[in-house]
């Protein structure tokens, strides 16, 4: 949206690999103390938490007209800015030997500062910015137990459906391009709800009272921002989809 924005401004000149590793061995560690205490498992409902580091998709692979690949054409930030910490929780219930249904909820939030990159304010300080954007996920799901669920060892694998409640904002200093390169403080604001598919696979080690694991899930989703932002770029969009890397605990019970 920046880039479509126009107070006295002057130009100048006119989620990494060893990251992922680290959260694999840190399943790795949970899961095998997960092992060696746990007795053997049954089939049971499961309440799971989860801790892990969700990715936004790459400039290459985001929605056409997506704000964050408009604004880079003019403010200085990178995409992976927006990666972070994401927090969950989800309840299982098993169906049959094999299956489980899932029902979940998972909270993110990063807050990015950016500046003009071909513009300084009179002084020559910056002009800085603010941009946040929050997802809400609420996940409906079926996985796959190859193994079956009384297993200790439990890879797995499956999809859903989920909505998405998100929140996109952008605050701070503005260039007015059209009005002689004016700068002005604004906030703009964008939210609603979207559905998307999700894709997931993990290892869990079970007991009959504890379980732990490592899962790997994607989730695409894009939306339009509407306005303001229409009143200055077109029709543009926001991806909400991304890589989920995270470790899980679950209390078990049932059965």
């Amino acid at each position: 949206m920046a880039a479509r924005r126009h107070s006295n401004a002057q130009s100048p000149g006119d989620g990494t690999p060893s990251r992922r590793a680290r959260w694999g061995a840190k399943a790795l560690v949970v899961a095998g103390a997960t092992a060696v205490f746990a007795s053997p498992a049954a089939a049971q409902q499961t309440l799971n938490v989860s801790l892990g580091y969700f990715t936004v998709r790459g400039e290459d692979a985001r929605v056409e007209r997506d704000v964050l690949n408009e604004n880079r054409n003019v403010l200085a930030f990178d995409l992976g800015d927006f990666n972070g910490a994401v927090v969950g929780a989800e309840w299982l219930v098993p169906l049959g030997g094999y299956f489980e249904g899932g029902a979940g909820v998972g909270f993110s939030r990063r807050t990015v500062p950016s500046v003009y990159d071909r513009f300084t304010d009179r002084d020559g300080s910056e002009i800085e910015q603010r941009l946040r954007l929050r997802i809400v996920p609420v996940a409906f799901t079926v996985r796959v137990l190859p193994l079956g669920q009384t297993s200790p060892v439990q890879p797995y694998f499956g999809g859903g459906l989920g909505v998405f409640s998100w929140r996109y904002s952008e605050s701070g200093e503005f260039v007015d391009f059209q009005r002689g390169n004016a700068i002005f403080r604004e906030q703009y604001v964008a939210s609603g709800s979207e559905t998307g598919p999700i894709v997931f696979g993990g290892l869990r080690f079970a007991g009959d009272a504890m379980s732990g694991g490592f899962e790997i899930r994607y989730h695409g989703a894009d939306a339009p921002l509407g306005r303001p932002f229409s009143n200055l770029q077109r029709d543009p969009r926001i991806d909400l989809g991304g890589w989920t890397y995270q470790l899980t605990m679950g209390w078990r019970f049932g059965g």
